[in-house]
């Protein structure tokens, strides 16, 4: 019989984290729910509330300039923007792109926006007052618990989508939209 309990503990621990990690990682807020209301400074020194873009599609991108996973996927944030950029079109919707950084150095999250090409207007620093990044307001906020974490937004403010794939983003823009 204990030939066989430590196994079965070694066993149940790798169960545990790979079934836990997954479900303790997903962030506070899902589909089908208001996303909160957010608020801060933009990178240009301008005030934001997530209520501004009411009418417009938003994704809203938590990331850090420390991670490498978001930094391998900025560029492609930026051809999406590029894309999908847009003012408020003849249905009364748009899309726009806000950048949540979860940080600690200001400095490197400005030098990785231009660096990585972030071209949108609403960057917001998250910052962090410990080496515990998810203890920010922001990340406190929505739940993230791990960067890259993105939410899509509906033109009324609701989470339609949880860390898409760029492909079904764009099918969600398109198909709604009607356009591109």
């Amino acid at each position: 019989m204990k030939k066989y309990f430590f196994p079965a503990i070694v066993a149940f621990l790798v169960f545990g984290y790979f079934v836990g990690k997954p479900l303790y990682m997903q962030p506070s807020y899902q589909r089908g729910e208001m996303a909160p209301t957010i608020s801060g400074t933009t990178l240009n020194g301008n005030s934001f509330s997530l209520t501004d873009l009411k009418g417009k599609y938003v994704l809203i991108d938590f990331w850090g300039s420390w991670c490498g996973p978001c930094r391998r996927e900025n560029p492609k944030l930026a051809d999406f923007y590029k894309k999908f950029k847009k003012p408020k079109d003849s249905n009364g919707t748009g899309f726009e792109v806000v950048s949540i950084g979860i940080e600690t150095n200001a400095d490197r999250w400005k030098k990785a926006i231009l660096k990585d090409g972030m071209t949108w207007s609403y960057h917001i620093l998250d910052q962090a007052q410990s080496l515990r990044f998810f203890d920010s307001p922001i990340a406190k906020t929505y739940g993230v618990k791990e960067v890259p974490t993105k939410f899509l937004l509906n033109p009324i403010g609701e989470i339609i989508g949880v860390n898409l794939p760029f492909a079904q983003m764009e099918e969600i823009l398109t198909g709604q939209n009607g356009k591109n």
